[in-house]
């Protein structure tokens, strides 16, 4: 907020800048959809958030839940909201007994937060029920006995509070290892940007990629290094082993000192871009956790 103070500033930086701002809160394409959003609303809407909920979810980064949330919450509109908290609370008071986040529950659930919506007061309603679900109404042992709404609540009345709402089956995080390549040459070091879309989108890293099953590390290095920038690389001494879990998946990546023969020219064969960057100058630089660390014992060497 101190960064960028208003829906304008926001637009004017580079997306770049704001990449590096959110550094370290994970959920990268949060960052780039909201400085998009502001783009838009700067072409399009006058710098400033429209009060439809159709055209809030038409902005990157918006969908039907926060979009609602916006126009009923800072417009008055009567729009019905479905976050986390209010899922629980209608499952347990109108005894939903389908899957969460299944279709048949978003359904459900949603005709029934549109039913139970009275007009002109949706943004304290909905507030009310995401606090409700937030301070009273756990996950785990709710607080039933000083609930609002225990009288008419029909999980409650059936003592069925610890078996809904049903929650999906979770299924175990898959785990991936990484090597990737610190190559240093004349006091820099080679760094790749990942591509605008997908994981970590247009931030920087040290290249490398995912090990292939019963592939050495080393050999991953080098046929990566070799898809990515089109060189081949003397890989040396193994500088560390870091972990990072993610939302889907946990990686552990393996960074190795390299070296490029002479006279070589890496190109971005499949980076958005790459640099020769000095350690000192990698703090200019958006990285996720791991390559950030990577990055930080660089600069100490």
């Amino acid at each position: 907020m101190e960064r960028f103070p208003s829906i304008q500033a926001l637009a004017n930086a580079s997306l770049q800048e704001v990449l590096l701002a959110w550094e370290g809160l994970g959920y990268y394409s949060r960052a780039r959809n909201l400085h998009q959003a502001a783009v838009i609303l700067m072409q399009q809407h006058g710098g400033k958030l429209p009060a439809d909920p159709k055209a809030l979810q038409a902005l990157p980064g918006i969908g039907r839940y926060t979009a609602a949330a916006i126009a009923s919450i800072a417009f008055g509109v009567d729009a019905p909201v479905l976050d986390g908290n209010v899922r629980r609370v209608l499952a347990r008071v109108f005894r939903v007994e389908q899957v969460l986040h299944s279709p048949a529950a978003e359904k459900k659930l949603f005709e029934l937060a549109r039913e139970h919506l009275p007009a002109g007061k949706a943004g304290n309603y909905n507030q009310a029920l995401m606090e409700l679900g937030a301070l009273l109404c756990l996950p785990r042992s709710p607080a039933c006995s000083v609930c609002p709404l225990k009288d008419s609540c029909q999980t409650y009345a059936f003592n069925l509070q610890d078996q809904l709402p049903v929650q999906p089956s979770k299924a175990a995080l898959p785990h991936i290892t990484v090597a990737a390549a610190v190559i240093q040459e004349d006091g820099r070091v080679l760094i790749t940007q990942r591509p605008a879309k997908g994981l970590l989108g247009g931030m920087w890293e040290f290249p490398g990629g995912k090990l292939l099953p019963g592939e050495a590390l080393q050999t991953c290095l080098r046929r990566e290094i070799g898809e990515e920038l089109g060189v081949e690389i003397t890989v040396g001494e193994e500088l560390g082993v870091y972990q990072h879990a993610y939302t889907h998946f946990r990686v552990t990546l393996h960074a190795f000192a390299c070296r490029l023969p002479a006279g070589s020219a890496p190109k971005p064969l499949q980076p958005a871009a790459l640099r020769w960057v000095t350690p000192e100058e990698l703090s200019g630089y958006p990285m996720g956790k791991i390559d950030r660390q990577i990055a930080r014992r660089l600069a100490l060497t």
